[in-house]
């Protein structure tokens, strides 16, 4: 079958769908079936019969939203590619800024200790011990089937040589987490679950994110204040914290932040497109 032809008409499919890129998708989806880079599609002009028939299937259940990275099964992210599926929260490209962020917190530490509340895949963990290589990095993740996929993907950035991250099953508003940290953590970073209970959002995320990554109470912010409380007890005085948001929490979560007295030099960040996407702050001197 002819290449061209064939994305051609993948990409209608899927854009009659509702599939926002829907020639992406395409090209990811037939490089995925034929097992070779998507830049090879640029010199290829035929797929055999077994190819397009692995294509087919893998258009159809995207074609019926479920997320292009469970079928792949991979997720880039920063300098990563992190394997991902079924009972895990898909990273998404706008929380590479909190990566960001907390990178340039980190500059000049030989040994940061890190904590990352709500780890999932590992995306936020991995990435800073991945790009510091002195950082010791704990990712915290409560849900039984999401740890599965973080406890995968830090031993594969370990076998690749990266300092190893601990994984830790645990719940970040449990007041007894990590109780020898206090005061001792130079960096918490959180992507908690944000999305108001009730809110409309895609098929892929409704229908396939894990709920313990998404809601969050009637505001969707019942667990950032349990965070906050943690975050607190966690970091030594001047120690920084980055929690994601939601684009209509810009002004609600540096006011949370606030409110606790726990925090100073709050403040809220962009997204690449303008929209509000993490709220940052440091912890108060003690008296």
């Amino acid at each position: 079958m002819n290449t061209r032809t064939l994305l051609a008409d993948a990409a209608r499919r899927l854009a009659g769908a509702g599939i926002e890129s829907p020639r992406v998708d395409a090209e990811l989806l037939l490089a995925h079936a034929l097992g070779v880079p998507r830049v090879a599609l640029l010199t290829r002009d035929d797929v055999d019969g077994a190819a397009a028939a692995r294509f087919a299937a893998l258009l159809d259940q995207r074609a019926g939203r479920v997320p292009l990275q469970h079928l792949t099964g991979r997720a880039p992210f920063r300098h990563l590619e992190l394997a991902v599926g079924p009972g895990v929260f898909v990273p998404r490209p706008e929380t590479e800024q909190l990566v960001e962020w907390a990178l340039a917190q980190l500059a000049g530490v030989d040994e940061p200790v890190v904590v990352d509340l709500g780890a999932g895949s590992g995306a936020i963990a991995l990435s800073l011990a991945h790009e510091h290589r002195g950082a010791r990095v704990t990712a915290v993740e409560r849900d039984p089937q999401a740890i599965e996929w973080t406890r995968h993907n830090a031993a594969l950035r370990a076998a690749a040589r990266d300092r190893p991250v601990t994984v830790l099953a645990g719940d970040m508003t449990d007041p007894a987490l990590l109780r020898d940290l206090d005061g001792t953590v130079d960096l918490v970073v959180s992507n908690p679950p944000y999305v108001p209970d009730g809110a409309r959002v895609p098929r892929e995320v409704a229908d396939h994110d894990p709920p313990l990554a998404l809601w969050g109470g009637p505001d969707g912010l019942d667990v950032v204040r349990g965070l906050l409380v943690t975050a607190a007890r966690l970091l030594r005085p001047g120690g920084a914290l980055g929690i994601e948001h939601a684009d209509q929490q810009g002004s609600a979560v540096p006011a949370l932040v606030r409110a606790t007295g726990e925090f100073t030099d709050v403040a809220d960040h962009p997204d690449l497109a303008g929209r509000p996407r993490f709220t940052t702050a440091r912890r108060t001197t003690r008296d």
